[in-house]
């Protein structure tokens, strides 16, 4: 516990501890008091005497160090005076906002405040007094204290007798704000005279430049006086120097210019005039002429003091040159408006012979269109009477063999083959030529498919026409429209043979080039002149050297047109009595492991088609009748049907399904083959195997074909294929079919959902 208070000043605790220890001394020297507490009290006493003279010699050490702490701080606030004094700007620290320290110089820079200059003064109250001082002439910008986070603030003051101080506030902490006084009159003074003498130098340059000009100028002040003017205005007017003199008027000016110069506007010899268009313009121009046939510009332009400047130019040359180029212009003018009618004349007959000839070519392609729709819409008709014959003439060859009549039906069938032949040419090139999308469907597959089908149909007619035909395999993909890239090559080979002598020889093969591949057919044919070769591709083009009655000239152009269609590169190389090469350039998209064949073996020994019960649905009596007459011919026992309804009632009344189904797509109306095949599988629960014979050629068909497992197969139909299709169809796995109605079943041929073929 202490008996005193260590912070009260060591005056007050000296005392106090005086008056303690006399209380105490008292008490232990009480005569009377002799017993045990006394004395007691009397060692507590003696114990305490000690501690109060231990803390009277701290106290006394305290009081020591205060002190030299009081020196050394008046030492060094003195120090600080006395800097601050030697300092040769106005200092003054703000704590807190208010003022803590400054110098004489920041206390006495204006007189007439300095008494008010004091510690603790605000900041805002000092830069008021600041801005009401009788000596602060002007300040560039206003006074305020510099807040938090803001930079630093400089203002320029100007005072009384030509002196400048730059005033600098900057905040050093947040509590703490330094303001500098720094006098800048001596560079405010070299400044203004370097100004002054630079003002001087650029009067002279520019009353040099002035007197010099290749314009005459002069300029009049507000009130319409004439200020100054150089040499080339008194050049140009022809005034003598005594007539222009300071203040002369405007109108003085205008009086003595009018019995010099012409001028053709008299407007501009009112001075009103020349005060209203500068003051609703801000400028004039004009061109006048004096008596000797000088032309001048003359410019006039408002100036900020409300004065306005004159120019005056010689442009005599720049406006006869105007006015010569304005004649040759004026000339030339005439010259191409007679031109210009000429052509215009020109351009009327020309329109009216191209909107003839645009007549004329609507009309041709309209001929064109129509006929390209014609052999796309009557393509199924024109290949129904072929079809039957075709059909018909099978029938009668199988009939006739042996028979006198045998030589006279192999004749109506090349006939008819030929017939077959040109009429497929032109419905291709009709599709090739038309607008349909889909008249080329590309898609991946095996050059060695293509090239293996054409060699096994040419092989007859190579050996027909003793031509050797040798094929080299090839298992490089492509991506190229199988319908029609089989049909060019075919075309291709049958010209190679076509035009090859009986001895010769035709190649049919592929070379790898990168990432490409050339299908080439190679001939010892005849050949191709180099006047036939640019034109070989062309409709009915044949060559000079070619025999009579050796084609019509649509392969090619076949051909020509599939490559284009599909992007392919198409060339030939020939030469006369030598052979021919023709090629046909692809880009690789792989490489097959095994050359795939999709076309039906050869015809099944034995009679694979007694017994076998065929629907044949045909809206075409003949196409009917033909058909079922070659099937019944080959042994199958047929049922004819024209419309999917009479098919379903044949079905309904044998009940049970047909093993196969012959089918046409356009069937009348709405009706067609599709419809007939979803209706008898529907109807009798069996996946019955079926074959789509018709003209449509659309890709969308055979995707449907591959969709729903039937194959398709272009009219008119090939009948040495027909047969081994159907017997190959049949040759599949059998399956136990209900019968229609469920009371008996039988067994029915299935079709191998894994093998499509058109």
């Amino acid at each position: 516990m202490n008996l005193v208070d260590p912070e009260e000043p060591a005056e007050v605790q000296l005392a106090r501890q005086a008056r303690i220890i006399e209380a105490l001394v008292r008490r232990a020297t009480r005569e009377n008091d002799v017993s045990q507490t006394a004395y007691s009290a009397f060692q507590s006493a003696i114990e305490l005497q000690s501690q109060v003279a231990a803390r009277d010699r701290d106290l006394a050490r305290a009081t020591t160090e205060l002190e030299s702490v009081r020196i050394e701080r008046e030492r060094t606030r003195k120090n600080l005076d006395e800097a601050l004094s030697a300092m040769g700007e106005g200092f003054a620290l703000f704590t807190d906002e208010r003022l803590d320290v400054c110098n004489d110089l920041f206390l006495n820079l204006l007189p007439d405040i300095s008494d008010r200059v004091v510690p603790g003064l605000a900041l805002t109250d000092y830069a008021a007094l600041i801005q009401r001082s009788r000596h602060l002439r002007s300040s560039d910008r206003p006074i305020e204290p510099v807040r938090n986070g803001a930079p630093a603030l400089s203002v320029v003051l100007e005072l009384t007798d030509d002196r400048w101080y730059q005033l600098s506030m900057q905040r050093t902490s947040h509590d703490n704000m330094v303001i500098l006084l720094t006098e800048i009159t001596a560079i405010v003074r070299r400044n203004r005279t370097e100004r002054e003498d630079l003002i001087d130098r650029q009067a002279d340059y520019l009353q040099a430049m002035f007197e010099n000009m290749t314009s005459g100028m002069c300029s009049f002040s507000a009130a319409g006086e004439l200020v100054i003017h150089n040499k080339q205005f008194r050049h140009l007017t022809g005034l003598p120097y005594t007539a222009l003199q300071r203040r002369m008027t405007l109108e003085q000016l205008l009086r003595l210019l009018s019995s010099r110069v012409h001028v053709s506007e008299r407007a501009l010899l009112d001075v009103g005039f020349w005060r209203d268009e500068l003051m609703r313009d801000g400028h004039m121009r004009r061109k006048v002429r004096n008596h000797a046939g000088q032309v001048f510009d003359l410019q006039a332009n408002m100036l900020p003091d409300g004065g306005f400047l004159v120019e005056l130019k010689d442009v005599t040359l720049e406006n006869r040159a105007t006015e010569t180029l304005e004649n040759r212009v004026r000339e030339r003018t005439l010259e191409l408006t007679t031109a210009n009618e000429s052509l215009t004349q020109q351009y009327e007959a020309k329109a009216r012979v191209e909107e003839e000839l645009r007549l004329a070519k609507e009309r041709a392609e309209a001929a064109v269109s129509s006929k390209t729709r014609f052999l796309a819409a009557a393509s199924h008709d024109l290949l129904q009477p072929i079809n039957a014959a075709k059909l018909l003439i099978a029938t009668l060859r199988q009939n006739a063999t042996g028979t006198e009549l045998a030589p006279m039906i192999e004749r109506l069938k090349g006939a008819f083959s030929s017939m077959e032949q040109l009429l497929r040419a032109l419905l291709d090139i009709s599709r090739l030529d038309g607008a349909d999308q889909d008249a080329v469907n590309p898609s991946v597959l095996c050059l060695g498919n293509v090239m293996q089908t054409v060699f096994e149909d040419q092989m007859p007619l190579a050996q027909e026409k003793g031509v050797e035909l040798r094929m080299v395999p090839c298992l490089a993909e492509v991506r190229s429209d199988p319908v029609y890239l089989l049909r060019s090559v075919q075309n291709l080979v049958v010209n190679a043979l076509q035009y090859s002598r009986p001895g010769g020889r035709v190649l049919l093969g592929c070379r790898r080039r990168g990432d490409r591949v050339v299908l080439q057919v190679w001939d010892t044919g005849i050949g191709i002149g180099k006047e036939d070769q640019t034109r070989i591709f062309d409709e009915f083009a044949r060559a000079g050297n070619a025999e009579a009655g050796s084609g019509v000239g649509l392969g090619l152009s076949i051909v020509e047109r599939t490559c284009r269609h599909l992007g392919h590169r198409l060339w030939m190389s020939s030469e006369i009595g030598v052979g021919s090469v023709f090629c046909i350039e692809f880009e690789v998209v792989g490489r097959a492991t095994q050359v795939a064949d999709d076309t039906p073996p050869p015809a099944l020994a034995g009679d694979t088609l007694h017994d076998c019960i065929a629907m044949v649905v045909e809206n075409d009596e003949t196409v009917l009748f033909a058909t079922t007459q070659t099937l019944q011919a080959w042994g199958a026992s047929v049922l004819a049907a024209r419309s999917t309804d009479a098919a379903l009632r044949h079905v309904r009344e044998i009940g049970m399904p047909p093993d196969i189904l012959l089918v046409d797509y356009q069937l009348g109306d709405a009706d067609t083959g599709l419809d007939t095949i979803r209706g008898i599988r529907s109807e009798t629960g069996v996946h019955v195997p079926a074959i789509m014979i018709t003209a449509d050629r659309r890709e969308s068909l055979r995707n449907a074909g591959r969709e729903e497992d039937f194959s398709v197969m272009a009219k008119p139909v090939r009948v040495s294929r027909l047969r081994p299709l159907i017997e190959w169809k049949l040759s599949g796995s059998s399956v136990t079919a209900p019968k229609v109605g469920g009371d008996t079943a039988r067994q029915v041929p299935s079709l191998d959902l894994g093998r499509n073929h058109s």
